[in-house]
């Protein structure tokens, strides 16, 4: 989450969009897009009805659908 604020905190054009809280998951990207921040083994069963959801998950080298290696998020740094 702290690459991401950083990431459009430095864009400078905020209308909307950024990252913020989430009533499921964690947090929102822009308003639309949903992370959910776990280990390798978290499941999508807390976001599973949240369309445009994402998991973001530890100790996974490759990405494939709708999950997405933690460490990626590192390169907005």
């Amino acid at each position: 989450m702290n690459q991401l604020a950083n990431y459009y905190t430095i864009k400078g054009n905020l209308d909307n969009k950024g990252v913020f809280s989430a009533p499921k998951g964690d947090f929102y990207l822009e308003q639309k897009y949903l992370c959910e921040v776990g280990g390798k083994n978290k499941t999508f069963k807390q976001i599973k009805d949240v369309p445009n959801s994402f998991l973001a998950l530890d100790e996974m080298e490759i990405g494939f659908g709708a999950k997405i290696p933690l460490w990626l998020f590192g390169f907005l740094y």
